[in-house]
């Protein structure tokens, strides 16, 4: 896993809709359900991998834009190193027009594994286990998300997600960090 970068979201409690009864909010890594802090892009202060390198970035961000960071919690970002789509597995290429320089959290808590859709291979589109409900048929924690590595990348490569949204899709752990 290498890691990616920074995100503060306004995580949601599961939504009605959502009938897998295990799941109690959503820390998923698209912002479907659990919004971005912003829409952060035409900031244009993200890395290669369309996150923040440190949470320094995401409050300068705030504090210039007026955007209120109370109630969103802080979360770190690690992918695997390869995409997965229709021809398999292959090797997931960043966006080499930014820079990237990931201040690893000198703690965090692994809170689980999420897939994630990246068809237009910038931001995160879709994470199937909420966008799709796929929690519902699928073993997933209190937060909407595999439990191990191991268990996200045997459903990719089993083919559950390949109704659920257009490919490529990337394994990424998800981590919480308390605001420095």
């Amino acid at each position: 896993m290498i890691p990616v970068g920074y995100m503060a979201k306004r995580v949601v409690k599961r939504p009605d809709w959502l009938r897998a009864t295990s799941v109690v909010d959503i820390y998923s890594v698209s912002g479907c359900c659990s919004e971005d802090f912003t829409d952060y892009v035409d900031y244009w202060k993200h890395n290669e991998h369309w996150f923040f390198d440190s949470p320094e970035v995401i409050r300068s961000i705030a504090e210039e834009h007026s955007i209120p960071l109370e109630g969103t919690s802080l979360f770190y970002y690690e992918a695997h190193d390869m995409e997965f789509d229709d021809e398999g597995w292959l090797p997931h290429l960043p966006d080499a027009s930014f820079s990237t320089s990931v201040v690893v959290p000198a703690s965090c808590k692994l809170e689980g594994f999420d897939v994630v859709s990246f068809y237009a291979r910038s931001l995160p589109e879709h994470s199937p286990l909420s966008c799709n409900s796929m929690a519902e048929q699928l073993q997933t924690n209190a937060h909407c998300l595999f439990p191990s590595f191991s268990e996200a990348e045997t459903n990719l490569k089993d083919g559950v997600f390949k109704d659920c949204e257009p490919g490529p899709y990337r394994i990424l752990s998800v981590s919480s960090v308390f605001w420095p």
